[in-house]
């Protein structure tokens, strides 16, 4: 299969490349590089360095190449950001997501996997999630996400068209490639910033929330079981598959506190943590229902304990 991956120079876009190589698919990764590395991306694949948002540069590569399918990872992901410039987001992540869509459309590609978000729920209403609860996204993030989701759902209509919205929950771990943002957000690689001397302590944002022990809890899935989950997409969709949206996660979840306690075990060392207010718009619990994801494309997290995910990303040179 002739794959193009647009964000493939990013954090799960380059592991996914590697899974897509190591398959024997044929692989063009289309980055602008304002996010991802060159040197993240496997030498097999084809690098071109440009925009989603040139629709006619987007058709170009996928005609000549002979693309049968995308893989869409480009797009910003900072909540915090897409609250203080909103429209940023819209742009890349809507207005430039449709310039791509309609360079692939014109091309005759009919077939694309999405990196959405758990962000598209907002505050859950019930726990587990499953596919069909609500969606009342808390940031212009999510609601980026949850548009973009909606336009490939019109576009299933009026199209010869099919889509599959991976809808992830918390990211983590590593492989070969590790996990770089420029700046950095998530917890973990943050704790094990701490644990390399390289931050004094990691903040807590509140830990008065209703859970077992004050702080949020959030179902994290290893990047290596998010990579096969787009590879298990592609085949659903050259076998026929309708139009769907789907979880990833591993229907389990763990505190912020946890975390920290797994990280000071898997490190061996002291990583301070100190108690900040409560950022606006973080739910008590996330976590994952994960039925659909095996019905639909018989996948199921593989790197379940916290301490595995936690040393794959833990670089042990670092102290």
């Amino acid at each position: 299969m002739n794959v193009l991956v647009t964000g493939g120079a990013g954090y799960i876009g380059s592991v996914t490349v590697d899974r897509l190589i190591a398959r024997g698919d044929t692989v063009t990764v289309l980055d602008n590089l304002s996010h991802g590395f060159r040197d993240a991306v496997n030498s097999s694949a084809e690098l071109i360095v440009g925009d989603i948002g040139d629709t006619d540069a987007v058709r170009e590569v996928a005609t000549s190449r002979a693309i049968d399918a995308v893989i869409h990872f480009a797009g910003l992901i900072s909540v915090a950001e897409s609250v203080a410039n909103p429209a940023l987001y819209m742009k890349n992540n809507v207005e430039h997501s449709i310039r791509m869509l309609e360079g692939i459309r014109l091309s005759g590609v009919g077939q694309l996997v999405f990196s959405s978000s758990a962000a598209v729920y907002g505050v859950p209403h019930e726990v587990p999630i499953a596919e069909d609860h609500p969606k009342a996204p808390s940031s212009p993030y999510g609601w980026t996400k949850l548009a973009f989701e909606q336009i490939l759902g019109s576009y299933a209509h009026a199209y010869d068209f099919a889509s599959v919205s991976l809808r992830y929950f918390n990211a983590c771990g590593s492989t070969d490639r590790v996990e770089r943002h420029i700046p950095e957000t998530h917890l973990i690689p943050l704790i094990l910033e701490v644990a390399a001397k390289k931050r004094d302590h990691i903040k807590v944002f509140g830990d008065d929330y209703d859970t077992p022990d004050g702080t949020c809890v959030r179902d994290y899935v290893h990047v290596s079981d998010l990579a096969e989950a787009h590879l298990a997409a592609l085949d659903y969709l050259a076998e026929g598959g309708a139009t769907t949206a789907i979880n990833l996660g591993t229907g389990s979840g763990y505190s912020v506190h946890e975390v920290i306690t797994a990280a000071r075990e898997a490190t061996g060392h002291d990583i301070p943590s100190l108690i900040d207010s409560r950022r606006a718009g973080d739910p008590n619990t996330l976590v994952a229902s994960a039925e659909r994801a095996h019905e639909v494309l018989n996948w199921k997290a593989e790197t379940v304990d916290l301490a595995d995910m936690i040393t794959s990303a833990w670089d042990p040179t670092n102290g």
